[in-house]
């Protein structure tokens, strides 16, 4: 890989891949169609959960997430985090078991941590470290220190293709405005990934999954954590508002009300239903394209949870030439041999 990057896609996840990569002295352009952080990045519940993690092939990764947002804290003063701890219960009938950084509290410390809620659940599992940030104006400050650190950033340029030379290596993008240069291409375009790799004969499966968010007036201090439980992802992002991941809104209005003193007069805001970036199986895909030189692909669900961890890791790639343990479950190949076994006839597997 070359250390002249274009990094296609201001979105968290590319605007970390700029600026790790930048600070460490790589020539960065970064390029979107649109704001940094205004696409998907945008509709993000934005729960930065390490704890607990076990399984999967980005498990170890995943596990990392908090200590890589307090580092990028240390080097982004003020970035936009909140360290509240999250709650969560009633996720399944059976008693809960703890993971890494968890621990199972009983319903007095429960009232103690969520002091509004009427009936505090006889347990939950109570994780210190998780936190949640705001995910745009983490971006923005990803991308304000990406320029510290001399790179170029091109909004309102859409990408509609990636150049190659006639020996097929990657030599930069076409865009709306003209081309720009570079040795790498990064694409962390979320959904878009898929079609800016397919004319060069790669296929990335990764395709958009709605998830909605409501925002809601309600008293400050009424929620104190990150909250999860069968009715609601929810936290309080301002003093007067709150923030829902879940289905319904009507449904999810009530059972705010039913949970909390002093909610009877919580009132629903917006809707807002992103498209997120998912993989076909759910993992991240980071790493570079074994058949077009100079293509590195970054595109990942919980992207705004990992996306400090996988821009520190992806720099050191392209401009240590590292290989990083931490990214070996992530290869594009590992969903091309996946299919493989799917698909051998006669129904057997390889």
């Amino acid at each position: 890989m070359s250390g002249d990057l274009v990094v296609v896609g201001a979105g968290i996840v590319g605007a970390s891949v700029a600026y790790h990569a930048a600070r460490a002295g790589a020539v960065v352009t970064l390029v979107d169609a649109r704001r940094p952080g205004s696409g998907v990045t945008a509709d993000s519940f934005a729960w930065i959960g390490a704890s607990g993690v076990r399984t999967g092939p980005a498990a170890a990764l995943r596990a990392t997430a908090a200590d890589e947002y307090r580092l990028l804290e240390a080097e982004l003063p003020g970035l936009p985090v909140t360290w509240s701890g999250s709650l969560s219960w009633g996720a399944a009938d059976a008693a809960p078991e703890a993971g890494p950084g968890q621990e199972i509290v009983d319903a007095a410390t429960v009232a103690t941590l969520e002091p509004a809620l009427r009936q505090p659940p006889e347990w939950a599992v109570w994780a210190p470290g998780d936190g949640a940030v705001d995910p745009v104006g983490v971006t923005e400050r990803l991308v304000a220190g990406a320029r510290a650190h001399g790179a170029r950033v091109r909004t309102d340029t859409p990408v509609t293709a990636v150049s190659r030379d006639a020996a097929g290596r990657v030599v930069g993008v076409e865009t709306a405005t003209g081309p720009l240069s570079g040795g790498t291409v990064v694409l962390a375009a979320g959904v878009a990934t898929a079609a800016l790799a397919a004319p060069l004969g790669v296929r990335v499966p990764v395709g958009p999954s709605p998830a909605t968010l409501f925002r809601f007036r309600a008293p400050a201090g009424l929620v104190r954590t990150v909250i999860d439980n069968r009715d609601f992802d929810l936290r309080q992002v301002a003093a007067d508002r709150l923030l829902a991941a879940a289905d319904s809104p009507q449904r999810t209005l009530a059972a705010v009300r039913s949970t909390f003193r002093g909610a009877a007069d919580v009132e629903l805001l917006s809707t807002r239903v992103g498209m997120r970036p998912m993989p076909a199986d759910g993992e991240p895909i980071v790493g570079p394209v074994r058949e077009v030189p100079g293509l590195y692909v970054a595109v990942l669900h919980s992207a705004v949870t990992l996306a400090a961890a996988v821009g520190r890791l992806v720099a050191r790639e392209l401009v240590d030439g590292t290989v990083e343990p931490l990214l070996a479950g992530c290869r594009l190949d590992r969903l091309r041999r996946s299919v493989c076994e799917r698909t051998v006839p006669g129904g057997g597997t390889t």
